[in-house]
């Protein structure tokens, strides 16, 4: 199983060592193989942090894929949930936002999704999508948990104030919305973080930027 380590628009896979024993089925708690090397800053000079994932992505994004019912490609599909993680996370390094609650956000905010347009209560499916795999896929304690639930609730409520964590989602999917041809307002934006992150996140989201590498460490080509 590979995880990854971020700089600029790609994540570079490194090999991880399982640890421990008696995990909740589907949960690695992984350690980094460390190489040598100065700490990469993205093309902006962002400080791109190396990030260990403590959950099994491949076979939660599995288990999504095998209930979505929309293009997996398509507005709301992986190369968006894709791009809302690297926002997050270079969001995260800023505020201190928990990074695996980031990364479990971008999987399953948009996951139960039935249309491409406005789809109400599609944050709650999500939500309770997440809710149904604890102990299996997922292992959160309550107060992590709960945060994650709420980000995924709440991301289309137009919320910004908040938990630094549910702020790093909350811009991380705003910061996004350059692939439907909508500019993000600076004032609906959550954090200054976000605001200085805005015109670079802007250009990848009207491009449709692929980011390969984290599609590979999800298990998708």
């Amino acid at each position: 199983m590979l995880a990854f380590r971020v700089k600029s628009d790609i994540f570079r896979t490194t090999p991880y060592e399982t640890l421990g024993s008696g995990l909740s089925p589907g949960v690695r708690y992984l350690r980094q193989s460390r190489r040598p090397g100065k700490p990469w800053t993205d093309e902006r000079g962002y400080y791109a942090p190396e990030v260990d994932f403590l959950h099994n992505m491949p076979a939660i994004i599995s288990k999504i894929l095998r209930g979505y019912t929309l293009q997996v490609r398509g507005t709301h599909g992986v190369l968006h949930w894709a791009r809302v993680l690297e926002n997050g996370l270079r969001l995260a390094k800023i505020n201190g936002a928990d990074e695996e609650v980031i990364a479990l956000i971008a999987l399953f905010h948009d996951s139960r999704r039935v249309n491409e347009s406005r789809d109400d209560g599609h944050g709650l499916r999500g939500a309770e999508l997440a809710q149904s795999l604890r102990g299996t896929l997922i292992s959160l304690e309550d107060s992590r948990f709960d945060l994650l639930f709420q980000a995924c609730d709440l991301h289309t409520e137009g919320l910004t104030e908040g938990d630094p964590t549910l702020l790093a989602c909350w811009d991380a999917d705003r910061l996004d919305l350059g692939r439907v041809r909508i500019m993000p307002e600076p004032e609906r934006l959550c954090t200054n973080a976000a605001r200085d992150l805005l015109e670079w996140a802007n250009a990848r989201a009207a491009s449709n930027h692929e980011p390969a590498d984290v599609l590979a460490s999800w298990g998708l080509k």
